[in-house]
């Protein structure tokens, strides 16, 4: 029977042979803003010899690893270029076989939309040690940016985390459960498929009024707010012409903007 030390950590029997062992961690880096990194991330950081990196990781994150650090961009970008994932696991294998400590670092959390699974499978077929350290994922930023919470008493109990998109295109989910009233959902990699979403939510019977918020570069210094609804997703989101990550959160209006009632159907907010 195996015995697990620590959650965080898979520990397995001593290797025989004179190879060194390497680590590998699977690092949550947070939304963007260094000061959102957990101390258990900054220490795996300081102590790295590698440190293989998702697109969306901010610059001021990867300052903080190790001087004489390998620093290996290995991001992705939906419906663009990318390294492939098979690509990535061989570059973690290949470094941790030969004794580094690696560090793959992912933007948010790693375990939310990060195709952690794949890597982990990677380095066990590979009888390498890794631990996993949870990040602060983007719907917690991007939530807290607008001062709302994702669930509320007398409003949901349950929130869904969606993804726009996935390996076979625009990903399907329960539109007909979504599109009830009070429900809440946050929304990643979800700039191109805004006009899908919208288009089978309102299919499902969503109230178009329903309030939609896009929150670009959560707790970066140039975050933006765009608050809409969801019969104005599109043309809104468009017109908006975000470049940075940006997720959405359906169902939620920023507090500023439930308060004063600010006028539909574009409302730009100054963080």
């Amino acid at each position: 029977m195996k015995h697990f030390p620590h959650f965080l950590t898979r520990s397995r029997s001593a290797r025989s042979g004179t190879t060194p062992s390497g680590q590998v961690d699977f690092v949550g880096a947070g939304p963007g803003d260094p000061e959102l990194l957990t101390l258990k991330a900054l220490k795996a950081l300081e102590t790295a010899d590698v440190v293989i990196h998702d697109r969306l990781v901010s610059p001021e994150i990867l300052e903080r690893a190790r001087r004489g650090a390998l620093i290996l961009d290995a991001g992705k970008e939906g419906f663009g270029l990318a390294m492939a994932q098979a690509e990535i696991n061989a570059l973690i294998v290949q470094h941790a076989s030969r004794g580094a400590h690696v560090v793959r670092l992912k933007s948010g959390d790693a375990t939310v939309f990060g195709r952690l699974d794949e890597e982990i499978d990677a380095v066990t077929t590979a009888s390498l040690d890794y631990r996993v350290v949870p990040g602060i994922t983007s719907a917690s930023a991007a939530v807290a940016t607008i001062g709302q919470s994702l669930t509320k008493r007398t409003r949901n109990a349950s929130v869904r985390f969606l993804t726009g998109h996935d390996m076979k295109g625009f990903a399907e989910h329960d539109w007909a459960a979504l599109a009830r009233t009070g429900e809440v959902a946050a929304i990643y990699m979800g700039k191109r498929s805004a006009r899908f979403i919208q288009g089978r939510l309102l299919m499902h019977g969503a109230n178009p009024a329903t309030p939609v918020t896009i929150i670009e570069n959560a707790s970066r210094p140039d975050q933006r707010v765009i608050a809409t609804t969801l019969a104005r997703l599109e043309p809104d989101l468009t017109d908006a012409g975000l470049t940075g990550p940006a997720l959405t959160l359906y169902g939620l209006a920023p507090r500023l903007a439930e308060a004063v009632d600010l006028p539909l159907p574009l409302k730009e907010l100054a963080q």
